[in-house]
């Protein structure tokens, strides 16, 4: 059963005035994504900094829905492609596609299936319980790892493959992307869980 999404409820708007909103939105959802990229957080014992960036994708695609989460993920990718340092690890000497069809292209591609699963979940009123917002979170991940992890294998067989570290280009790909993200995704994944419902309750008590 479809029913509304977060962002649904931040003004009400007919006409001219809901396209500047859903246009605001956008514009607002780009710069969110392009903050939270650069953010991240050093959490022991893992070696690897959590990073904000997967959180804001999925927590936007459960504010925004499927269509206007579509639309803000697909600007924010565009905004990157011409050249602009939005990503976590692009700079000043990687940006633009080099940097989108490195070993991060595929987490970049899975950020767009993931949008929509969370955006539909979301219409489906997933985000207002924790458990149904922690598996679409579930959800959300793995499709982000399935590409990810999909397109670091093809690289690292392509040439990247380091066999006096690792035992095959399998190992050498769960290393360099899974492992070490797994204690910041379940971290993420718990407070998404618990902030989405609290948010609705607040959107409730603001209603009455």
């Amino acid at each position: 059963m479809a029913t509304t999404v977060l962002s649904d409820h931040l003004w009400q708007a007919e006409g001219t005035a809901k396209a500047i909103k859903r246009v605001a939105l956008v514009i607002a959802g780009i710069a969110f994504l392009a903050i939270a990229a650069k953010i991240s957080i050093f959490v022991p014992p893992s070696p690897v900094p959590v990073t904000l960036g997967t959180f804001a994708v999925l927590s936007l695609a459960a504010a925004y829905g499927p269509r206007l989460g579509l639309v803000t993920i697909l600007g924010y990718m565009a905004v990157g492609m011409l050249g602009f340092d939005v990503f976590a690890g692009s700079g000043a000497e990687n940006y633009g596609l080099t940097y989108m069809m490195g070993t991060t292209g595929g987490y970049l591609a899975g950020y767009v299936l993931a949008t929509l699963a969370l955006g539909l979940a979301a219409t489906r009123g997933w985000d207002r319980d924790p458990i149904k917002m922690a598996g679409a979170m579930l959800i959300g991940n793995a499709l982000i790892y399935v590409l990810g992890l999909a397109w670091l294998y093809v690289l690292i067989t392509g040439g990247m493959f380091d066999p006096t570290r690792h035992a095959s280009a399998v190992d050498q790909t769960l290393a360099w992307g899974l492992t070490p993200y797994l204690i910041g995704d379940a971290m993420k994944l718990a407070l998404a869980a618990v902030l989405f419902p609290l948010l609705w309750k607040l959107v409730g008590s603001a209603r009455t």
